[in-house]
């Protein structure tokens, strides 16, 4: 285990911005299609290791090998204990850790899934989860699972759902010289502006998880010509709401916070996920960290186990402030703690979750 961190390394040195995530599954599957006690299928860029040992339970653990593109931080960089480069967070480490588990644990006390899987950070129809739920939902059959995703070594439980929304706003064409003669669409967004920079999000308690609801101006779209007064403007917002409401209900929300405008369209949404720490396996992890849970800010792949009835929750190494960010890293610490505490889950959970 004291090589984890350059493992990790070595991976975040593997290019796989998402759509070309070839390179690093070819890695993986190199290491993993010979380990005796693993079953490896491949699915496109998605690769599923197996262990097939009649125990009465079965884990799934997942990672994502895809990055945003890089910024600066292509190759990997250690310094003391601590790895830089893009993906060293998000979510190469978590990945490293799953498959260091699976080329290791040789005799689980549940069965175990390892999935590692393309198109995380892009549109939700490329996701390799998604896909391999649509293709080969067997393969993803399982009593719980967890996600790699960057929590700083803590359980992140659930995760908020997401909206994106286009607003217009309609005006009247005229010479600048003469503005009165028309309507400005661009000016019509000043109300709904100020409301969003005066938006206080809800806090949401569920299960002890704290959920802080955020409402944002992400794209601002409009403009004729230099002289021209604008007939027509496009605002973009993006909610992250908490799993006590639908996408619907989401949705007249913000139409009710930015009631200026014209038109309304949800552009996407993804669901949110409520907490689901009561299984068995998952309350086993949550006191295994030594730490509370706390709410899973942002939207991650837990939702789509939720949507399906599959107890699920983050568990992985890295800040999660940092991903993304030119200066993305994760520290040693972070690695062998979160390798140790699965790898203790993995070995002994039937001492924890027997009937």
């Amino acid at each position: 285990m004291s090589g984890l961190l350059e493992f990790t390394a070595e991976l975040v040195d593997i290019p796989s911005v998402s759509h070309d995530e070839r390179a690093i599954t070819d890695h993986l599957e190199g290491i993993l299609a010979g380990v005796p006690w693993l079953d490896v299928t491949r699915v496109g860029e998605n690769l599923v290791a197996r262990t097939s040992l009649g125990r009465d339970r079965r884990l799934l653990l997942a990672g994502h090998t895809d990055t945003v593109p890089p910024n600066g931080n292509r190759q990997a960089r250690i310094v003391g204990d601590e790895l830089w480069g893009i993906g060293a967070c998000d979510m190469k480490g978590g990945v490293a850790v799953l498959a260091e588990l699976a080329r290791t644990v040789a005799e689980p006390s549940v069965d175990v899934t390892y999935v590692f899987y393309e198109c995380e950070e892009i549109d939700a129809r490329f996701n390799g989860i998604e896909r391999l739920f649509r293709e080969r939902p067997d393969l993803l059959d399982t009593d719980a699972a967890v996600l790699a995703e960057p929590t700083a070594a803590r359980v992140e439980a659930g995760c908020q759902g997401t909206l994106r929304a286009r607003l217009t706003y309609g005006g009247v064409r005229a010479h600048s010289a003469r503005p009165w003669l028309g309507r400005n669409a661009i000016h019509r967004l000043g109300p709904d502006l100020a409301a969003l920079a005066d938006y206080e999000g809800r806090f949401v308690e569920i299960d002890g998880c704290t959920f802080r609801e955020s409402l944002q101006a992400v794209f601002v779209d409009g403009g004729v010509a230099g002289n021209v007064v604008p007939d027509s403007a496009v605002l973009t917002v993006n909610h992250r709401f908490a799993p006590d409401r639908t996408p619907e209900q989401a949705a007249a929300h913000v139409r009710d916070v930015l009631a200026g405008a014209d038109g309304f369209e949800v552009v996407d949404h993804a669901v949110a996920a409520a907490p689901s720490l009561g299984h068995p396996l998952l309350t086993s992890l949550l006191v295994s960290t030594g730490r509370p849970a706390e709410a899973k800010l942002g939207w991650t792949d837990v939702a789509r186990f939720a949507a399906r009835a599959v107890p699920a929750t983050n568990f992985g190494p890295g800040d999660p402030n940092l991903a993304h960010h030119a200066d993305e890293r994760v520290s040693r610490s972070d690695v062998d703690t979160v390798y140790s505490v699965l790898k203790t889950l993995l070995e002994r959970a039937e001492e924890h979750t027997s009937d």
